[in-house]
C-alpha cells in the first residue's frame, strides 16, 4: 500500500508539472501576441517628457530590433541543427573511410573543407541579419545630419538637372522637360527668372565659373544682371525678344546651344502683359521671362543632352545624342573640335575644374577622357568597366574620376591607372547624374528608386537622405549639386516629381559617424 500511494503521488506531481509547463507556454504565446500593445500602454501610462511621436518612434525601433534578434535566434537554432547533422554525417563518413583504410590526411582535408563552408555560411547569415539593424540605426542618425530645408516648386514637368551659381548673387538653376529653365532664390524658394527660349526639353544647366552666364544645354545666357534689383523692377525691366528658332528634333529637344543676354536699361525695355503675375498661374509666372539668347551654338544633329564650361570659361563643351561632343569658342560661337568615337548616344559631359580635361559618358557602357592641355595633341582614353549605360562621369580634385551607371554601380577611377577602378559602390537601383563635394570628397548618388545616398571616395556609405510620404522626392531623382559654402543649403537634388529640394548636410557630424 505505501508503495502504491508513493507511485500515485509521483504521477500526480509529474502531471502537475506538465500542466504548469503547458500553461506557461500558453501564457508566453499570449504575451507574444500582445507584446506590441503592452509596452505602448505602459509607456503611455508613465510620465515622460518625450513627445508622443518620439516615444512612438522609439517603440517601433525597439520592436524592429526585437524581431531581428528573434530571427537571429531562430536562424541560430536551425544552424545548430545543421551542425549536428553535419557532425553526424562526418562521423559516419569517418568510420567508412577508416574501413576503407584511407589516410587520416584525406579525412582531415575533407572535414576542414566542410567546416570552412559552414563557417562562411554562418558569416554570411549573421552579416545579412545584423546589417538590417545597422541600417535602421543609420537611417535614424542620418535624419539628424541630413535635413530638408527648402522645396523649389514651379516647373510643369520633371526636372533633369540642377546647378548652383559660382558668383554673387548665388542662385539655384533648374532645367526641366517643360521647355524652361528657372532661377531660384535659395533662401526664399521663389523663382527669380524664367528662360523660355527652348523649343524642347532643357536637359542641363551650368553656370559660368567667374561671370554671370548660364549654359542650358542648348542656349547660353547672361541672366544674372537683374538679381540685385527688386522683383518690381525686374518686371519693369524685362523685355520680350524673339529668339532665333533652333533645329527641332521630332518636335522636342533642340539641337543647338545658345547664349542669352537680357538688357537692363529701363528706357529701353517695357513690360509685356504676358509677364504680369497671374494669381491662377503657376508660382513661376510672376517672375520675368527671358527669351533673347546672347548667342547660339549650332552644329549637332541630335538632342543636346548636356553641356559644361571648360576651365577659364572661354570655351564650352556639349554632348549630344548624335554620338559626338563639340567644343565651342563662346565669343565667336565657332566649333573648335568635334569629339567622335562613342558607338552610341552620349549621356553626359563634364570638365575638370583646373585643367583642360573633358570626360564624356555614353550608352555604349564606356566613358572617355579627352585631353586638351597640349594644343598640338588631343589624346583620348577609354574607360571600360560598366555593363550598362554610363549615366554620368565627373571629376574630383586631383586625378580621380567618379562614374555612375544603370548597372547600379559607381566606380572611382585613377586617371593614371585606367585598367581597373580603385573603389566600387554597389547599390540597389540605377544611378543618375552624380555630383562630388570637392572639399570633403563626398559623392551624392541620385537613384531611380527615389533615394539619394551619400558615400565617400573609398566606397563607405555615409547616409541616406530622409524620404517619406511627406518629405523627399516622390519620383525618380535625376540630378544633384553641392554648394559647400552656402549657409542655408549645401546640397540640392531634383527629380521627376517637378521639384528641386535644398538640404542641409552636417558634414562634420556625417564624417564623425563614419
Amino acid at each position: 500500500m505505501p508503495t502504491e500511494s508513493g507511485s500515485c503521488s509521483a504521477a500526480r506531481q509529474a502531471k502537475q508539472k506538465r500542466k504548469s509547463h503547458s500553461l506557461s507556454i500558453r501564457r508566453t504565446n499570449s504575451s507574444e501576441q500582445e507584446r506590441t500593445g503592452l509596452p505602448r500602454d505602459m509607456l503611455e501610462g508613465q510620465d515622460s517628457k518625450l513627445p508622443s511621436s518620439v516615444r512612438s518612434t522609439l517603440l517601433e525601433l525597439f520592436g524592429q530590433i526585437e524581431r531581428e534578434f528573434e530571427n537571429l535566434y531562430i536562424e541560430n537554432l536551425e544552424l545548430r541543427r545543421e551542425i549536428e547533422t553535419l557532425n553526424e554525417r562526418l562521423a559516419a563518413e569517418g568510420q567508412a573511410i577508416d574501413g576503407a583504410e584511407l589516410s587520416k590526411g584525406q579525412l582531415k582535408t575533407k572535414a576542414s573543407h566542410s567546416t570552412s563552408q559552414l563557417s562562411q555560411k554562418l558569416k554570411t547569415t549573421y552579416k545579412a541579419s545584423t546589417s538590417k539593424i545597422v541600417s535602421s540605426f543609420k537611417t535614424t542618425t542620418s535624419r539628424a545630419v541630413c535635413q530638408l530645408v527648402k522645396e523649389y516648386i514651379g516647373h510643369r514637368d520633371g526636372i533633369w538637372d540642377v546647378s548652383v551659381a559660382r558668383t554673387q548673387p548665388v542662385v539655384l538653376g533648374t532645367a526641366s522637360a517643360d521647355h524652361t529653365a528657372l532661377l531660384w532664390s535659395i533662401e526664399t524658394g521663389r523663382s527669380l527668372a524664367k528662360y523660355t527660349g527652348h523649343v524642347g526639353s532643357v536637359n542641363s544647366i551650368k553656370f559660368h565659373p567667374s561671370e554671370q552666364l548660364a549654359l542650358t544645354g542648348n542656349y547660353l545666357w547672361a541672366p544674372l544682371l537683374f538679381l540685385g534689383t527688386s522683383q518690381k523692377n525686374l518686371l519693369k525691366s524685362s523685355r520680350s525678344l524673339v529668339i532665333p528658332q533652333g533645329v527641332d528634333l521630332a518636335g522636342s529637344h533642340p539641337c543647338s546651344s545658345v547664349c542669352w543676354q537680357q538688357l537692363c536699361g529701363e528706357d529701353e525695355v517695357e513690360c509685356s502683359d504676358k509677364d504680369e503675375p497671374d494669381a491662377d498661374a503657376d508660382p513661376s509666372s510672376d517672375c520675368p521671362t527671358i527669351r533673347a539668347p546672347l548667342t547660339s551654338l549650332k552644329s549637332h544633329q541630335g538632342v543636346v543632352i548636356a553641356a559644361d564650361w571648360l576651365v577659364g570659361g572661354k570655351q564650352a563643351v556639349t554632348a549630344s545624342w548624335d554620338r559626338t561632343a563639340n567644343l565651342y569658342d563662346v565669343e565667336t560661337s565657332e566649333l573648335v573640335h568635334s569629339l567622335t568615337g562613342h558607338d552610341q548616344e552620349l549621356t553626359h559631359c563634364c570638365t575638370h575644374p583646373t585643367q583642360r580635361l573633358v570626360v564624356t559618358s555614353s550608352r555604349d557602357t564606356t566613358f572617355r577622357l579627352w585631353d586638351f592641355r597640349d594644343p598640338s595633341i588631343h589624346s583620348v582614353n577609354v574607360f571600360q568597366g560598366h555593363t550598362d549605360t554610363v549615366t554620368s562621369a565627373v571629376f574630383t580634385v586631383g586625378d580621380n574620376v567618379v562614374s555612375g551607371s544603370d548597372d547600379r554601380t559607381v566606380k572611382v577611377w585613377d586617371l593614371k591607372n585606367m585598367r581597373s577602378p580603385i573603389a566600387t559602390i554597389r547599390t540597389d537601383s540605377a544611378i543618375n547624374r552624380i555630383n562630388v563635394c570637392v572639399g570633403q570628397k563626398i559623392i551624392a548618388l541620385p537613384h531611380d528608386n527615389r533615394q539619394v545616398r551619400l558615400f565617400d571616395m573609398s566606397g563607405v556609405r555615409l547616409a541616406r537622405l530622409p524620404r517619406s510620404s511627406r518629405q523627399g522626392h516622390r519620383r525618380m531623382v535625376c540630378g544633384s549639386a553641392w554648394s559647400e559654402d552656402h549657409p542655408v543649403c549645401n546640397l540640392f537634388t531634383c527629380g521627376f516629381d517637378r521639384q528641386a529640394i535644398g538640404w542641409n548636410i552636417n558634414i562634420p557630424a556625417l564624417l564623425q559617424e563614419k
